[in-house]
């Protein structure tokens, strides 16, 4: 099956979690388990990116360094929503799925500087000053290329980024834009048929 826009059918896809999210998060699980069941044949990877940005770019490249890009599709939700982007213009070829996605973390990021607890876990999460620079450092551009290859997400009740921030920057490519709902998308498995439809998977 193929995916809009006439591209190579999806055989990988590749999920980024959120700021000291994990792969045990809901909608991760939730993207993961529907692939076992419906999509057997589509490679599936969900690392745990370390709370450094610069190194979590650097082992998701070399995670997926041997993938066919063409064929390849990134979901993230959160902070992972702007690694997605990054990746996503960085490949150029892949298609992203974005779950309220961050829009500046340099600036939002910067009160979370300091050590706190992951969200799965116990784990101590230490987010150095540093990785405010690295954030900046990595910025995808402004104008994205081809914005038909985004699918966004976007909940008006988000109760941590603005829904009106997170449209503007990706005005052009596909919104589903949520009446209410949360940060977190509780109800994500309701729009997994049409994320799933949007890579061509469904």
């Amino acid at each position: 099956m193929s995916a809009p826009g006439g591209n190579a059918a999806v055989s990988h896809v590749l999920y980024l979690h959120g700021f000291r999210s994990s792969p045990k998060s809901t909608k991760a699980r939730l993207v993961g388990d529907w692939l076992a069941a419906h999509r057997p044949d589509v490679r599936w990877w969900c690392p745990q990116l370390p709370a450094s940005p610069r190194q979590a770019i650097a082992e998701v490249a070399n995670g997926i360094a041997g993938w066919p890009h063409e064929r390849m599709a990134v979901i993230g939700s959160s902070l992972g929503g702007w690694y997605a982007t990054v990746i996503a213009e960085r490949l150029a070829s892949s298609r992203a799925v974005l779950l309220n996605p961050a829009v500046e973390p340099a600036r939002d990021l910067a009160a979370a500087v300091g050590e706190s607890r992951a969200w799965h876990s116990d784990e101590p999460f230490l987010f150095r000053p540093e990785y405010i620079d690295e954030l900046r450092d990595l910025a995808p551009p402004a104008k994205l290329t081809r914005p038909e290859r985004y699918f966004a997400v976007i909940a008006k009740g988000d109760e941590v980024l603005s829904w009106r921030e997170m449209s503007a920057r990706y005005a052009g490519c596909r919104i589903r834009l949520l009446e209410g709902s949360d940060h977190a998308i509780g109800e994500f498995e309701r729009y997994l048929p049409e994320t799933m439809a949007f890579l061509g998977l469904a």
